[in-house]
């Protein structure tokens, strides 16, 4: 099923699937029976964009604390359990959203109807999440190794299993390091399950590799239709996860507002600081609440031309600057006054 056909799943105040647009979602990296940390770092994810958030589960502790957590944030919170089922049971009963768990490693049937049953109760999805690293052995010696037939094999098992029990209130994750197989292993099961798809790469690595393949493997999936929510998982400060996950989506042309900064990569006829500028410029317009393009180009002899396609951007040389609109520059700045002068002309915009 492709984004627009998937059955509409409600997680907390966020619709998925049906055609609604596609959710940014984080996961925390503090300890969750740390309430205040917990809490101070899903607010700073917030401010940022993230629109679900994920904590582990991986003792009673944890599973109380949601409680707590859940009264001091504002966007739905997923628990996110393995091995022992009481846990995801007392995750539900203590507000969380919607449970992730793998039910391959949840134990027997009967333990898995247990959380069945408790979701169902309260009306809590459920994300069957199967990933590469944990793909059942039977299958990987049928398909000759870890595939992505093996990876919707699997899932698609603990779907109908769930689905035996009486439930469809269903997420679906497919997750792999390898882009390609995980790609691919989308494609197929698109084509077969009915249920919104969270997408990502799993163990992507630090923030230059895990950007850098999970750019690669979200935009092949997200540009085919698939998917209904992301993560970009980083091994680094969550908030980075969500600069990238709304970069991603906006390059697809799959979410608009927030301003795009492009600046020119630098020559021998940059004069200027144009990196740390860039750098600048990039956080300053942040929380600036426009959608249109800022250009930051290194020299005034082809900053002009460069940058036609921005809506206003700016253009260094030795001692002054330019400010540019629409490829056409309208005013000569000193260098020191680029960032202030770019600054005024933004929250002005609209008058």
């Amino acid at each position: 099923m492709w984004r627009d056909e998937t059955k509409k799943i409600q997680i907390g105040n966020v619709w998925i699937g049906g055609g609604n647009p596609v959710a940014i979602q984080s996961m925390t990296n503090t300890k969750t029976e740390d309430v205040d940390a917990t809490v101070a770092q899903i607010l700073e994810l917030e401010k940022a964009g993230c629109e679900i958030i994920r904590c582990a589960v991986p003792t009673m502790e944890a599973a109380l604390a949601l409680a707590k957590i859940k009264e001091r944030i504002h966007i739905p919170l997923v628990a996110d359990i393995h091995f022992d089922y009481r846990l995801a049971i007392a995750a539900i009963e203590n507000g969380a959203d919607k449970i992730r768990i793998n039910p391959g490693n949840i134990g027997d049937e009967s333990r898995v109807q247990a959380v069945v049953d408790k979701a169902k109760e309260y009306q809590v999805p459920i994300r069957v999440g199967v990933n590469s690293g944990s793909l059942e052995k039977p299958l990987v010696e049928r398909y000759g190794g870890v595939t992505a037939e093996g990876l919707v094999e699997s899932a698609l098992d603990k779907v109908h299993m769930i689905e035996r029990m009486g439930y469809d209130n269903l997420v679906v994750s497919i997750k792999s390091s390898d882009v390609m197989m995980c790609v691919r292993a989308h494609e197929l099961i698109a084509k077969e399950c009915p249920y919104p798809l969270h997408v990502g790469i799993t163990e992507s690595g630090t923030l230059l590799a895990g950007n850098i393949k999970s750019s690669i493997g979200l935009g092949l999936i997200l540009n085919q239709g698939i998917g209904d929510t992301i993560r970009v998982s980083l091994t680094g400060e969550p908030v980075e996860e969500i600069k990238s996950a709304k970069l991603i989506l906006k390059t697809l042309g799959l979410r608009k507002g927030g301003i795009e900064v492009v600046s020119c990569p630098t020559c021998g006829r940059t004069k200027i600081d144009l990196i740390g500028l860039a750098n600048q410029v990039e956080q300053m317009v942040a929380d600036i609440p426009l959608d249109i393009k800022v250009a930051v180009m290194g020299c005034v002899v082809n900053g002009p031309g460069e940058a036609k396609e921005a809506d206003i951007g700016i253009a260094g040389g030795i001692g002054e600057g330019l400010l540019i609109k629409k490829g056409k520059i309208v005013k000569k700045v000193k260098e020191d006054q680029l960032l202030e002068t770019l600054r005024q002309e933004l929250l002005h915009w609209n008058e």
